[in-house]
C-alpha cells in the first residue's frame, strides 16, 4: 500500500518508536497526530480526549498554524462527526464531511476540511479520543474520498498503538504525581524538625538572657545576640522550604524561568551569593526539565547548607538538541571516594537516578578545599 512520502513500513515503525518515546501525556498527544498526519499525508490532523461534561479535556493539532489556531477561537464540543467517534466508537471516512447530515459547522477562521477520515482510539471499552485526519494530497476520485480503506487499516493500527501509549504516559503521570507527593512529605517533615530545633533553641536562649538581664547584663547582650541568630536561621529554613514546597510552574513559565525566580529567592535568603545565567535553551521534553530542576535544587541545597560557600553559580545551556546544567560553588568540597566509602551520599545517589531515568548524564567534580561542580546534561527530545 501507499501512503505519501513517508510510505513503507520503515515509516509506520518510525511513527510508532516516536510515540513510544515520551512520557508525558501532552507530547505522546502532539507525537500521535504529526505521525498521522505525515504518514498518510494529510493536510490536517487532530487528535481530541474528551472531558465528563461534553467538551474536550486536551485538543491538539497538526498542519494548523499557532495564529490561526488562536483565531479559530474555544476548543469544539462533542457534536457531529466527533460525537460519533466518541460515543458510537465507530470510524467514519467521508468524501465531503461538510455534505454529512451530521455536519454542524466551524468558525470562519477554520480551515476548509472536505475528505475526512476520523476514528476513536480505544483501550477496551473505553474511548480514550477521537483521532482525525482531513484533506489528503492526492487526486480524489470523482465524488469519492481521497483516503482509502487501506488508509482507514493502516490508522486503525495506529490507533491502537496510540492507545497504549497514552495509557503508560497516564500511568508514568500518576506515578510522578505520587512520588512529588512523597517527596512534598517528606520536606514537609524535614521542614518540621529543622525548624522546631532552631525554635526550641531559640526559647531556651530567650530564657537564660532574661534571667541574665538584671545581674550580668553583658552575658545577657550575648545570649540575646544569639536569639536573633538562631531567629535569622529558623527564617533562612522556612524560606528555604517554602521553594521546594512550591510546585514548581515549569508548565506554565518553563525550565529557565523557574530556575530563575528560585535561584533570585535562595540568593535572598541567603549570605551566599547566589546567581543564575541561562543561555539559548529551548524547551526540552516534560520528564527531563522536571529531573533538571529538581537536580539544581538537591545541588543547591548541598551548597547552601554543607559546604559553607560564599557564592554558588548556575548556569544553563543548550548543547546540539539537549542542555547542560552546571551548579558550582567556592566552598569546603569533599573526596567523592571518601563520601562513598562512608556511605554518605550527599544526594549524589538520588541526582544521578534523576539523570539516568531521563536519558541524561550526571558528573561531580570535587575536592576538599576546592569546591564543587555538578554538572547534568539531557539529549533532549
Amino acid at each position: 500500500m501507499s501512503h505519501g512520502p513517508r510510505s513503507g513500513l520503515a515509516a509506520v515503525s518510525s511513527a510508532l518508536l516516536a510515540m513510544s518515546r515520551h512520557l508525558e501525556v501532552r507530547d505522546v498527544l502532539k507525537t500521535i497526530v504529526a505521525s498521522a498526519r505525515e504518514l498518510l499525508d494529510a493536510q490536517y490532523a487532530a487528535l481530541g480526549v474528551p472531558d465528563d461534561h461534553g467538551g474536550f479535556a486536551q485538543f491538539v493539532v497538526d498542519g494548523v498554524s499557532d495564529e490561526q489556531w488562536k483565531a479559530i477561537g474555544p476548543l469544539p464540543r462533542q457534536h457531529g462527526i466527533l460525537a460519533a467517534m466518541l460515543h458510537e466508537a465507530t470510524s467514519q471516512r467521508l468524501a465531503d464531511v461538510r455534505k454529512d447530515p451530521r455536519f454542524e459547522g466551524w468558525p470562519s477562521a477554520h480551515p476548509d476540511l472536505v475528505d475526512f477520515l476520523g476514528l476513536p482510539i480505544r483501550d477496551g471499552d473505553e474511548v480514550m479520543g477521537a483521532l482525525f485526519l482531513a484533506n489528503k494530497n492526492c487526486v480524489k476520485p470523482e465524488g469519492g474520498c481521497g483516503f482509502t480503506a487501506d488508509d482507514e487499516e493502516l490508522l486503525g493500527i495506529l490507533a491502537q498503538h496510540a492507545a497504549i501509549a497514552l495509557t503508560n504516559a497516564r500511568l508514568y503521570e500518576r506515578s510522578r504525581e505520587l512520588t512529588i507527593a512523597e517527596e512534598r512529605s517528606r520536606l514537609a517533615h524535614e521542614l518540621h524538625d529543622a525548624v522546631s530545633q532552631k525554635l526550641f533553641s531559640l526559647r531556651l536562649t530567650a530564657q537564660a538572657a532574661a534571667a541574665l538581664v538584671d545581674r550580668d547584663p553583658a552575658r545577657a547582650k550575648g545570649e540575646l545576640q544569639q536569639v536573633a541568630a538562631l531567629a535569622a536561621e529558623a527564617a533562612d529554613e522556612l524560606r528555604a522550604a517554602v521553594v521546594e514546597l512550591r510546585p514548581a510552574a515549569l508548565d506554565e513559565d518553563g525550565l529557565v524561568a523557574t530556575l530563575r525566580t528560585q535561584i533570585q529567592v535562595l540568593d535572598r535568603a541567603h549570605t551566599a551569593r547566589v546567581t543564575f545565567a541561562g543561555h539559548g535553551v529551548k524547551a526540552l521534553p516534560a520528564a527531563q526539565e522536571e529531573a533538571m530542576l529538581r537536580v539544581a535544587q538537591e545541588a543547591l541545597h548541598n551548597a547552601l547548607r554543607h559546604s559553607a560557600a560564599d557564592r554558588v553559580d548556575v548556569t544553563l545551556h543548550r548543547r546540539g538538541t539537549g542542555a547542560v546544567l552546571r551548579v558550582a560553588d567556592d566552598g569546603t568540597g569533599f573526596d567523592p571516594r571518601t563520601v562513598r566509602r562512608a556511605g554518605r551520599h550527599l544526594g549524589l545517589v538520588s541526582m544521578r537516578d534523576r539523570a539516568n531515568g531521563v536519558g541524561g548524564r550526571l558528573t561531580v567534580e570535587s575536592a576538599p578545599g576546592k569546591g564543587t561542580t555538578i554538572e547534568m546534561e539531557v539529549p533532549g527530545g
